[in-house]
């Protein structure tokens, strides 16, 4: 079993991944290979609705001069997908929601490819504003028919300097309570 992240930040190495790095930890644990992909930093072109996808059903964007169909590719082969983002006034990161919005499309053509992948969210924040980022990850998760695992809490953690997150003990609890929670599921429905 596979479980790829997309990480929405522009910080390679901040506390959007350490946040991903505590939910892989426990994946791994359980034996299942994990992956992050950095979206923040890279160019990514939303959807131009030409709805081409619509006529070609070929599992792919039109737009081809960005990483989103490589991410498609890895979404579908993946069991598992975590996308994750910082607080970005109160919403998820441009980069991010670029993917959602294109790959939702694809999938949604080509007879609901996500469909029964397990799906989680993880948003760093701030202070404030990370349940939106949450409801709008996990929408994407719904209409996408992908079944989502609980935590103790929401899948949150506290910081704004990077490795802030670190000194956040209920958010570190939180994805590794997300990361236990996600490879049991994965586990049931791989049985």
């Amino acid at each position: 079993m596979k479980v790829v992240a997309f990480n929405g930040s522009p910080r390679k190495g901040g506390n959007t991944a350490s946040l991903i790095e505590h939910v892989f930890s426990e994946l791994e644990k359980e034996g299942i290979e994990t992956e992050m992909v950095q979206l923040g930093g890279k160019s990514i072109h939303g959807c131009i609705a030409c709805m081409k996808c619509f006529e070609n059903m070929d599992r792919r964007c039109v737009i081809d001069k960005d990483i989103v169909n490589e991410c498609i590719e890895k979404m579908i082969e993946a069991d598992g997908i975590i996308l994750a983002s910082p607080t970005y006034f109160a919403d998820l990161t441009p980069e991010l929601k670029a993917l959602i919005d294109r790959a939702g499309f694809v999938a949604k053509v080509n007879n609901e490819m996500f469909r029964n992948k397990v799906g989680v969210a993880v948003v760093a924040v701030r202070r404030a504003g990370s349940i939106h980022v949450f409801d709008s990850i996990n929408h994407f998760f719904t209409i996408s028919q992908m079944i989502i695992p609980g935590s103790s809490y929401w899948n949150i953690g506290i910081g704004l300097a990077e490795g802030d997150v670190e000194k956040d003990e209920e958010g570190i609890r939180t994805m590794e309570t997300l990361g236990q929670n996600m490879a049991w599921l994965l586990k049931k429905l791989h049985s």
